[in-house]
């Protein structure tokens, strides 16, 4: 080796990482979150420390550690034709709300395990994205459905000029799930039929929790997923951030709201 060639890689090896922490953080967050955030989120919560750097700062970085995130989904069907009363498409794709339990969307998704089958239906309030309610099921009956109405309704006052949006599913369309809305001055919204961008928000939950669980993880048994599914609602609802909610979780974003 050439004397300079040898004196300049002595001279490199010498030299101090000067991202050393912020890899170190970089790697903390990012298995924290267990590899469920991207560069563009793992920069906000590197923000949020007081840390200042550019997200592709972020990016080169995590190629270095071989980090990447993982990630994406298909869904349940519960449209089986008109078997009830439809509601009109009041929502019409207007997914911002200017307040929470404002505006709802609720739907069902279908997970399924060696024959087995998980039906999750949630709640989810379309001014922060947080997770009201859900009831897990390991068939789609409309117990399901009711339960996790009741679960919500824990949380709201009566009369509270709140829009739950859903699809045509035929458990949206029974008289019992209308008459419980009702009784609670809720005001009732379906998409048109065979349209999923009419209900966007929840089917894009739906996408989230299965790239960064489901599809994530080998199961062997319905109840290790219950069980994986509730602490992910937990996780997303109190510590998964989200650009759209200026780098906060969903609860951070609302007692955010409630204190301004």
């Amino acid at each position: 080796m050439a004397r300079s060639s040898y004196y300049y890689h002595q001279k490199r090896s010498l030299l101090v990482d000067k991202y050393k922490e912020t890899k170190l953080l970089i790697h903390q967050i990012y298995h924290h979150h267990k590899g469920r955030l991207g560069y563009r989120r793992i920069t906000l919560e590197i923000n949020k420390r007081d840390t200042l750097i550019n997200h592709k700062t972020v990016l080169k970085l995590m190629r270095e550690l071989g980090l990447k995130s993982l990630v994406r989904a298909k869904r349940y069907k519960s449209y089986k034709g008109h078997i009830g009363e439809t509601a009109p498409n009041i929502l019409q794709r207007n997914f911002k709300a200017i307040r929470p339990n404002k505006k709802w969307a609720t739907d069902i998704t279908e997970f399924k395990i060696l024959g087995n089958k998980l039906y999750l239906s949630p709640i989810i309030d379309l001014f922060n994205r947080e997770i009201i309610s859900y009831q897990l099921s390991e068939k789609p009956d409309f117990k399901q459905v009711a339960i996790m109405l009741k679960k919500s309704f824990k949380k709201i006052p009566d009369q509270t000029n709140l829009i739950l949006h859903s699809d045509q599913g035929w458990q949206y369309q029974m008289r019992q799930y209308q008459r419980l809305l009702k009784e609670k001055g809720i005001t009732q919204s379906m998409s048109r039929k065979g349209n999923c961008l009419d209900n966007a928000v929840i089917e894009n939950f739906f996408g989230i929790l299965k790239s960064e669980l489901f599809y994530l993880n080998k199961y062997n048994s319905i109840s290790q997923l219950k069980k994986d599914i509730k602490e992910y609602i937990k996780y997303y609802n109190n510590e998964r951030i989200k650009g759209n909610l200026n780098g906060m979780s969903p609860t951070e974003y609302r007692n955010h709201y409630y204190q301004n």
